[in-house]
């Protein structure tokens, strides 16, 4: 059985400076000679956790995690403006720019796997691989897959108990209806809204069955929920398909793709496709 490496902590954190009102959170752990490898997370909206550190070799790798725009330890929490991928691609630059890193090895999951293609496609001559874990692209399918017709049939309990929450049932709008509620001033419709779509990404990303009443709803997940559907309406700020359109320029790149079967956020069909 797999296990994780042992508890260990950063050697370095700071807080990069992006020319805008965003700070963004950097560490480094293990070992500052070893194999350069970043750590990007899942989302968008999501943040590292010090468990991510333990995915590598400490003896042999230089970990380097950090917090998307907005995202985690990252300041200011929730801000919408100046927070694209085209953004999230130019922080990773100044990072790898900042801590003198000629090429280093590109780890990401979910989201953090699309984000890590579209980095390499546009920085190739800096990426030595890539680890793609439960690939997501980005494309309509995929949005609709989570967010309209797909993951619905598996899990018809807490999908209508999702459509129920809402002031609009109009299951073909979801997202703009979520927008509705989200951007707009009953509190109480938010927190009930807030519980059951993330009681949904629960479900899906984990497979297991949360109780959404006993869910604390806070400023705090209202920020989250609001940065997520902001990529979501968005297309997550890049073009139908240009995942898989540019994925000619890494040809020549190591890579592995780890995606597990039963991932009923990100399905297989992702996986084969890259």
């Amino acid at each position: 059985m797999k296990t994780l490496y042992p508890e260990l902590q950063p050697f370095q954190t700071f807080f990069l400076e992006t020319n805008s009102v965003h700070q963004v959170y950097v560490e480094q752990s293990g070992n500052p000679d070893g194999i350069p490898v970043i750590f990007l997370h899942g989302g968008p909206c999501s943040g590292t956790k010090p468990d991510h550190r333990r995915f590598f070799n400490p003896e042999k790798y230089h970990i380097i995690l950090f917090d998307q725009r907005a995202c985690g330890q990252s300041l200011p929490f929730g801000e919408l403006v100046g927070n694209t991928t085209q953004d999230l691609i130019d922080d990773m630059e100044r990072i790898r720019q900042q801590l003198n890193v000629e090429k280093w090895l590109v780890f990401g999951g979910s989201w953090g796997g699309a984000l890590a293609l579209l980095y390499a496609q546009q920085h190739t001559a800096h990426v030595r691989g890539l680890i793609i874990r439960a690939v997501f692209l980005a494309r309509q399918q995929d949005l609709d897959w989570y967010a309209k017709d797909g993951a619905n049939r598996l899990f018809p309990e807490q999908w209508q108990k999702l459509i129920n929450s809402l002031p609009d049932s109009d299951t073909d709008n979801l997202l703009d209806n979520l927008c509705s509620v989200f951007w707009g001033d009953d509190v109480e419709v938010q927190i009930r809204v807030a519980k059951e779509w993330l009681a949904w990404g629960a479900l899906t990303a984990l497979g297991h069955s949360y109780q959404a009443k006993d869910m604390e709803i806070t400023e705090h997940s209202f920020k989250q929920i609001r940065m997520e559907l902001n990529f979501a309406i968005h297309h997550y700020f890049i073009g139908e398909n240009q995942l898989l359109d540019n994925c000619g320029l890494l040809q020549h790149l190591p890579a592995r793709i780890i995606h597990g079967r039963q991932d009923f956020l990100c399905p297989m069909e992702a996986g084969m496709k890259l």
